[in-house]
């Protein structure tokens, strides 16, 4: 019993984390600091839009991790052999551009270029979310 408790707790760390829960690498503004407003923008919008494609496949498979490790965990437990195992290289993308992507703001605010930058990931579709208070 020991043994299947210590498996399914390397498991649990196995598992692709929730791309909302990935962290953003630090990353220098310095590559930026030549860059007009509007490449700043342009650059941002690329950004973004990679990020936000990223953020779907990331988390897809951590969905199906949770979904896999609850079925393995109460009915069979050989099936989290099975699993993805853990973040990988677009996990790590994901980190990087969220780094970029606040150097490039700090950038933006440095040089008081006005740009209004969307949510990273962008925010839910308006049928998704909740009116704000105040909203008609």
């Amino acid at each position: 019993m020991k043994k299947i408790l210590l498996a399914s707790v390397m498991m649990l760390a196995a598992c692709a984390s929730q791309p909302d829960k990935i962290q953003a690498t630090d990353v220098s503004t310095l590559q930026y600091q030549k860059f007009d407003c509007h490449q700043l923008a342009a650059e941002s919008a690329r950004i973004t839009q990679r990020a936000s494609n990223l953020h779907g496949q990331l988390k897809k498979t951590a969905d199906n991790d949770a979904v896999q490790m609850g079925v393995g965990l109460v009915l069979l437990w050989p099936t989290l052999f099975f699993l993805e195992g853990g973040d990988g290289p677009q996990a790590h993308e994901y980190a990087r551009l969220k780094g970029e992507r606040d150097a490039i703001e700090r950038v933006a605010i440095q040089k008081k270029c006005g740009i209004e930058f969307k949510d990273m990931p962008p925010k839910l579709a308006p049928q998704d979310s909740k009116p704000e208070p105040g909203a008609s």
